[in-house]
Protein backbone atom coordinates (compact mmCIF):
# COMPACT_ATOMS: atom_id res chain seq x y z
CA UNK A 1 0.00 0.00 0.00
CA UNK A 2 1.66 3.39 -1.10
CA UNK A 3 2.03 5.81 1.10
CA UNK A 4 -0.28 9.39 0.13
CA UNK A 5 1.95 12.66 0.69
CA UNK A 6 0.66 16.15 1.08
CA UNK A 7 2.91 18.95 0.49
CA UNK A 8 6.11 19.59 2.77
CA UNK A 9 5.37 15.48 4.59
CA UNK A 10 8.93 13.77 4.76
CA UNK A 11 9.09 9.80 5.07
CA UNK A 12 11.30 7.42 5.47
CA UNK A 13 12.33 5.50 2.03
CA UNK A 14 14.76 2.66 2.85
CA UNK A 15 14.19 2.30 6.55
CA UNK A 16 10.55 0.99 6.42
CA UNK A 17 11.84 -1.64 2.90
CA UNK A 18 15.24 -3.32 3.83
CA UNK A 19 16.88 -4.48 1.14
CA UNK A 20 15.18 -1.57 -1.23
CA UNK A 21 18.42 -0.41 -3.61
CA UNK A 22 16.52 0.08 -7.16
CA UNK A 23 13.66 2.46 -7.42
CA UNK A 24 11.90 3.68 -10.55
CA UNK A 25 10.39 7.41 -9.93
CA UNK A 26 7.37 8.68 -11.90
CA UNK A 27 5.97 11.45 -13.16
CA UNK A 28 2.91 12.25 -14.32
CA UNK A 29 0.42 15.29 -15.50
CA UNK A 30 -2.33 15.95 -17.93
CA UNK A 31 -3.19 19.29 -19.89
CA UNK A 32 -5.96 20.91 -18.96
CA UNK A 33 -9.04 20.23 -21.17
CA UNK A 34 -10.83 23.33 -22.43
CA UNK A 35 -14.16 23.68 -23.73
CA UNK A 36 -15.31 26.12 -26.77
CA UNK A 37 -16.92 27.93 -24.56
CA UNK A 38 -16.13 29.72 -21.14
CA UNK A 39 -12.78 31.24 -19.34
CA UNK A 40 -10.89 28.34 -20.05
CA UNK A 41 -11.97 28.15 -23.39
CA UNK A 42 -11.52 31.82 -24.52
CA UNK A 43 -8.23 31.74 -22.88
CA UNK A 44 -6.79 28.87 -24.36
CA UNK A 45 -7.96 29.51 -27.98
CA UNK A 46 -10.87 26.47 -27.23
CA UNK A 47 -7.96 24.04 -27.10
CA UNK A 48 -6.29 24.82 -30.16
CA UNK A 49 -2.62 25.88 -28.90
CA UNK A 50 0.24 24.46 -28.82
CA UNK A 51 0.52 20.85 -26.71
CA UNK A 52 2.46 21.81 -23.53
CA UNK A 53 5.29 19.64 -23.21
CA UNK A 54 6.41 19.24 -20.07
CA UNK A 55 9.69 17.79 -18.73
CA UNK A 56 11.05 15.82 -16.04
CA UNK A 57 14.21 16.10 -14.72
CA UNK A 58 16.84 15.21 -11.73
CA UNK A 59 19.49 17.77 -10.83
CA UNK A 60 22.17 16.00 -8.39
CA UNK A 61 23.61 18.05 -5.77
CA UNK A 62 25.69 17.86 -3.04
CA UNK A 63 26.67 19.58 0.41
CA UNK A 64 24.80 22.92 0.62
CA UNK A 65 22.48 21.90 -2.38
CA UNK A 66 25.19 22.76 -4.97
CA UNK A 67 25.82 21.20 -7.94
CA UNK A 68 29.22 19.95 -9.24
CA UNK A 69 28.65 20.28 -13.24
CA UNK A 70 26.01 20.08 -15.97
CA UNK A 71 26.73 16.62 -16.16
CA UNK A 72 24.83 16.10 -12.61
CA UNK A 73 21.65 16.90 -14.42
CA UNK A 74 19.65 14.59 -15.78
CA UNK A 75 16.83 14.66 -18.74
CA UNK A 76 16.25 14.40 -21.99
CA UNK A 77 19.21 15.31 -23.31
CA UNK A 78 21.55 13.90 -21.15
CA UNK A 79 19.37 10.63 -20.50
CA UNK A 80 22.05 9.03 -17.92
CA UNK A 81 24.57 10.01 -14.84
CA UNK A 82 27.93 9.66 -15.76
CA UNK A 83 28.06 7.02 -12.57
CA UNK A 84 25.27 5.40 -14.08
CA UNK A 85 23.08 5.35 -11.02
CA UNK A 86 20.42 7.69 -12.26
CA UNK A 87 18.14 6.94 -16.02
CA UNK A 88 16.09 8.91 -17.49
CA UNK A 89 13.21 7.11 -19.93
CA UNK A 90 13.10 10.15 -22.03
CA UNK A 91 11.36 12.71 -23.52
CA UNK A 92 7.41 12.52 -23.66
CA UNK A 93 6.02 15.80 -25.78
CA UNK A 94 2.44 15.91 -24.80
CA UNK A 95 1.58 14.41 -21.88
CA UNK A 96 -1.59 12.68 -22.96
CA UNK A 97 -2.76 9.00 -21.62
CA UNK A 98 -2.87 7.28 -18.13
CA UNK A 99 0.18 6.68 -16.02
CA UNK A 100 3.28 7.89 -15.96
CA UNK A 101 4.76 10.36 -18.49
CA UNK A 102 7.99 10.25 -17.68
CA UNK A 103 10.13 7.62 -15.79
CA UNK A 104 13.43 8.28 -13.61
CA UNK A 105 15.26 4.58 -12.51
CA UNK A 106 17.93 5.32 -9.46
CA UNK A 107 19.89 2.55 -8.27
CA UNK A 108 20.82 4.09 -4.59
CA UNK A 109 23.66 2.32 -3.71
CA UNK A 110 25.64 3.51 -7.28
CA UNK A 111 24.80 7.38 -6.30
CA UNK A 112 28.41 8.88 -5.97
CA UNK A 113 29.02 9.73 -1.69
CA UNK A 114 29.11 13.19 -2.69
CA UNK A 115 25.66 13.39 -4.24
CA UNK A 116 23.36 14.43 -1.09
CA UNK A 117 20.31 14.82 -2.68
CA UNK A 118 18.33 14.23 -5.79
CA UNK A 119 16.19 16.86 -6.80
CA UNK A 120 12.68 16.03 -9.26
CA UNK A 121 11.88 18.96 -11.14
CA UNK A 122 9.16 19.47 -14.24
CA UNK A 123 9.66 22.31 -16.14
CA UNK A 124 7.70 23.28 -19.42
CA UNK A 125 10.22 23.59 -23.00
CA UNK A 126 9.61 26.84 -24.51
CA UNK A 127 7.05 28.11 -22.08
CA UNK A 128 7.66 32.08 -22.73
CA UNK A 129 7.77 31.95 -26.24
CA UNK A 130 4.65 29.37 -26.29
CA UNK A 131 3.13 31.57 -23.46
CA UNK A 132 2.79 28.50 -21.36
CA UNK A 133 2.28 27.78 -17.64
CA UNK A 134 1.32 25.26 -15.31
CA UNK A 135 -2.07 26.76 -14.90
CA UNK A 136 -2.40 24.52 -18.09
CA UNK A 137 -1.93 21.47 -16.82
CA UNK A 138 -3.50 19.36 -13.53
CA UNK A 139 -3.13 15.75 -12.27
CA UNK A 140 0.23 16.21 -11.68
CA UNK A 141 1.73 13.39 -9.61
CA UNK A 142 5.08 12.10 -8.56
CA UNK A 143 4.82 8.25 -6.98
CA UNK A 144 8.04 5.57 -6.23
CA UNK A 145 7.95 2.31 -7.53
CA UNK A 146 9.65 -0.72 -6.08
CA UNK A 147 10.23 -2.28 -9.89
CA UNK A 148 11.29 -5.26 -8.68
CA UNK A 149 7.87 -6.13 -7.69
CA UNK A 150 5.86 -3.37 -9.39
CA UNK A 151 4.83 -2.10 -5.72
CA UNK A 152 4.00 1.49 -5.56
CA UNK A 153 5.62 2.79 -2.08
CA UNK A 154 4.98 6.74 -2.46
CA UNK A 155 2.33 8.66 -4.03
CA UNK A 156 2.06 12.23 -4.15
CA UNK A 157 -0.41 14.91 -5.78
CA UNK A 158 0.25 18.19 -6.48
CA UNK A 159 -2.58 20.09 -5.50
CA UNK A 160 -2.05 23.55 -5.95
CA UNK A 161 -2.42 26.18 -8.60
CA UNK A 162 0.30 26.82 -10.22
CA UNK A 163 -1.14 29.66 -12.83
CA UNK A 164 1.64 31.46 -13.89
CA UNK A 165 4.32 29.35 -12.87
CA UNK A 166 6.90 27.97 -15.37
CA UNK A 167 8.51 25.11 -13.80
CA UNK A 168 8.28 23.25 -10.25
CA UNK A 169 10.11 21.39 -7.93
CA UNK A 170 8.31 18.18 -7.53
CA UNK A 171 10.16 16.18 -4.92
CA UNK A 172 13.26 15.72 -3.20
CA UNK A 173 14.87 12.11 -2.65
CA UNK A 174 17.91 12.92 0.15
CA UNK A 175 20.52 10.95 2.20
CA UNK A 176 19.95 10.58 5.91
CA UNK A 177 22.40 9.13 7.20
CA UNK A 178 23.16 5.66 5.70
CA UNK A 179 19.41 5.44 4.47
CA UNK A 180 17.31 7.81 1.73
CA UNK A 181 14.35 9.44 2.65
CA UNK A 182 11.52 11.22 0.40
CA UNK A 183 10.18 14.96 0.87
CA UNK A 184 7.51 16.27 -0.66
CA UNK A 185 7.82 19.60 -2.20
CA UNK A 186 5.97 20.59 -4.64
CA UNK A 187 6.75 24.50 -5.50
CA UNK A 188 6.02 26.46 -8.29
CA UNK A 189 9.31 28.96 -9.73
CA UNK A 190 9.23 31.52 -12.49
CA UNK A 191 12.55 29.78 -13.91
CA UNK A 192 11.64 29.64 -17.67
CA UNK A 193 14.13 27.02 -18.23
CA UNK A 194 15.71 23.73 -17.07
CA UNK A 195 18.78 25.98 -17.12
CA UNK A 196 17.73 28.35 -15.17
CA UNK A 197 16.58 26.01 -12.05
CA UNK A 198 19.87 24.12 -12.49
CA UNK A 199 22.29 27.74 -11.98
CA UNK A 200 19.68 28.08 -8.45
CA UNK A 201 21.89 24.96 -7.77
CA UNK A 202 25.33 26.60 -8.85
Amino acid sequence: MAINLQKGQRVDLTKGNPGLSKIMVGLGWDPVKSGGGGLLGGLFGGGGGANVDCDASVIMVGENDKIRGNSDVIYFGNLKSSCGSVQHSGDNLTGAGDGDDEQVFVELNRVPSHVQKLVFVVNIYDCVKRKQHFGMIQNAFIRIVNPTNNQELIHYNLTDNYSGQTSLVVGELYRHGSDWKFAAVGTGTMAASLSEMVRSYS
